[in-house]
């Protein structure tokens, strides 16, 4: 299994600009929206922040999460180390289990308002397209790691699985902010086994009951099981508006104002629970 860690990155690395690129060609050739602020304003912070969130992991964390996944085997921590199932369960069942923590842990950083300080930086944004599945801050980064690792101790999930699971979510990221087209009766199929870019995008509505709902990355299933599902933005995706009520400003997509983003003003009207009615 040493070899899923020695190429861990290089994979990842590949999927990842594979997705990115095929992604971005995606989007010139059948855009969903019209955007009325161009690439050249938002692409060079956005992916200056996934440059920024990788180094930050690589220095703090003396191993990435495929590798925690080899120490907990070995050191039999976790349910699927201490029971015995078959492989392939195990595989799937912590594939299925890690999404469903990513979803409670989108639905936390959404209804704390320390945390919904930082992980407002990733709705500020005022497009949505394939970068802006990959805009999230450092100190975000940061903590999501730390659930991730002590999830994967927790479960004892199989290295492949882990590495699968990354996989998995860095790619239906940058799919489902994708600015593309989908036919609707395709799309109507396709999100009851992935989150599809019309699904994710009433997320990024500025509307705050819209904001707060299809919390989901990957599977699609948990919203729907627990009630945060909600099929189309109220004003139709092309007129619906991207993006939060503060840092409207075209200036807030720099790189260095993104950083600040989360210790300037209040953390405003969108944490769950605040405001309760206000919509």
């Amino acid at each position: 299994m040493d070899y899923l860690q020695s190429y861990e990155p290089e994979f990842r690395l590949a999927v990842a600009v594979t997705v990115l690129g095929g992604m971005a060609l995606w989007e010139l050739i059948g855009p969903r929206r019209r955007q009325a602020i161009g690439r050249g304003a938002r692409w060079p912070s956005n992916l200056a922040i996934v440059v920024l969130d990788t180094l930050l992991v690589r220095l703090v964390f003396p191993s990435s999460a495929v590798g925690l996944a080899l120490l907990a085997q070995t050191q039999g921590w976790g349910l699927f180390n201490a029971i015995a199932v078959p492989a392939w369960f195990a595989v799937a069942g912590s594939v299925v289990l890690l999404d469903l923590i990513i979803y409670f842990q989108h639905v936390l950083f959404h209804a704390v308002p320390a945390l919904w300080r930082l992980h407002r930086m990733h709705h500020a944004d005022l497009e949505f397209d394939v970068t802006t599945g990959l805009r999230f801050h450092p100190l975000e980064i940061f903590i999501s790691m730390l659930i991730k690792f002590a999830v994967i101790a927790a479960l004892g999930a199989p290295a492949s699985a882990v590495l699968l699971f990354e996989v998995l979510l860095n790619a239906t990221s940058m799919f489902n902010h994708g600015n593309v087209r989908i036919p609707l009766s395709l799309d109507r199929m396709l999100r009851w086994l992935v989150v599809t870019p019309d699904m994710h995008r009433v997320h990024h509505s500025v509307a705050r009951h819209e904001t707060n709902s299809n919390f989901g990355f990957n599977l699609p299933w948990w919203d729907r099981l627990f009630g945060t599902y909600r099929a189309q933005p109220a004003r139709g995706h092309a007129a619906m508006t991207i993006g939060i009520d503060q840092f409207r400003d075209v200036r807030e997509l720099r790189l260095d104002r993104m950083l600040t983003q989360p210790f300037r003003e209040d953390a405003g009207r969108y944490p769950i629970g605040r405001d309760r009615g206000r919509r």
